[in-house]
């Protein structure tokens, strides 16, 4: 299988993992499972054997930014580095509903956090906080908490 198919295989799971994170993420087993648990860690498993059989083929390392843009020259250093993300931004996802589920904040506040965090991981990271943190102070600390289907 080439670097391009692996590409491929993991963005639609990563992709479906999110969609399934919109349309059920209050739902335990979407959030909890799915795709806090099942997809990041299958994701998490391939990186670290694409870590293990690849590191060392080209030169570079994390110690400096040509370092690192030497070392995802091989476009299989490159493919773990984009699944590492896949894996980490769903991850972060799962936690922004399940929190937000704790915090007694709505899904559909949540819902922009999670396309942001989709495109470009830490900024929805922030700006969920920053919707929690609005939330808590207008409705009050566990306001409208739902019980867990």
């Amino acid at each position: 299988m080439s670097a391009d198919q692996v590409f491929s295989i993991c963005n639609s799971a990563a992709l479906i993992g999110w969609i399934i994170l919109v349309v059920a993420g209050p739902r335990r087993w979407a959030s909890g499972l799915v795709t806090g648990f099942v997809i990041p860690l299958s994701l998490g498993v391939l990186y670290a054997w694409l870590a293990a059989t690849h590191w060392g083929e080209t030169p570079g390392g994390f110690g400096t930014l040509s370092g690192v843009a030497s070392l995802f020259s091989n476009r299989w250093m490159l493919l773990a580095g984009w699944i590492h993300y896949l894996a980490f931004d769903l991850f972060a996802g799962s936690w922004e509903v399940r929190d937000a589920q704790e915090k007694g904040v709505p899904h559909w506040l949540v819902i922009p956090s999670l396309g942001l965090t989709f495109m470009f991981g830490p900024a929805g990271l922030v700006l969920y906080f920053i919707t929690r943190t609005a939330f808590i102070r207008i409705a009050g600390p566990r306001q409208g908490r739902v019980a867990q289907p």
